[in-house]
């Protein structure tokens, strides 16, 4: 016997608990891969593929931490710990002091380079191949009226680095 989510009926449940648990374990598995092939968090991924889709490698910090998805404190941290690496840099504004821009530097870009393989392999070991071409056309057209819906502004993902281009 199914669980079913109160005030909710069976297909309902099914549905919204499909997407909970994807949610929750899709990215944990996406984490221990690029963690264990390429020495990042797949927040750190994001951000470097948000730089990469950037106008010259970057963006300011408002901007980037829009697009993805962080609070300034979180995505401070975690370009700190990227500038470490080597793999961005943060360049002043130049005509505010208080504007920092972050840069993707070219060991940023090649260890970008280097993570996509393995972390598309398992994308589509674990969600594309699992399903057909009409399942896929399906998913694509249940879910981008949701992130349209949580996000009507385009703040998130590629999305929002062009129309911060615009």
């Amino acid at each position: 016997m199914s669980y079913q989510v109160p005030r909710m009926n069976e297909l309902e449940s099914r549905a919204w608990l499909s997407l909970v648990w994807t949610a929750e374990l899709l990215p944990a598995a996406l984490d221990a891969q690029l963690q264990a092939e390429s020495g990042m968090t797949h927040f750190e991924f994001i951000v470097l593929s948000t730089l990469r889709q950037a106008d010259d490698g970057a963006l300011q910090t408002k901007d980037l931490a829009a697009a993805v998805n962080s609070t300034m404190p979180r995505l401070s941290r975690v370009v700190g710990k990227l500038a470490t690496r080597g793999l961005v840099e943060r360049i002043g504004g130049q005509d505010d002091a208080r504007v920092i821009n972050v840069h993707l530097t070219g060991a940023g870009r090649r260890a970008l380079v280097r993570a996509v393989p393995g972390h598309i392999a398992l994308v589509k070991r674990l969600v594309i191949d699992r399903l057909d071409a009409q399942q896929l056309e399906v998913l694509a057209g249940a879910l981008e009226p949701l992130v349209g819906r949580l996000d009507p502004h385009n703040r998130v993902g590629f999305a929002a680095v062009q129309h911060m281009a615009e």
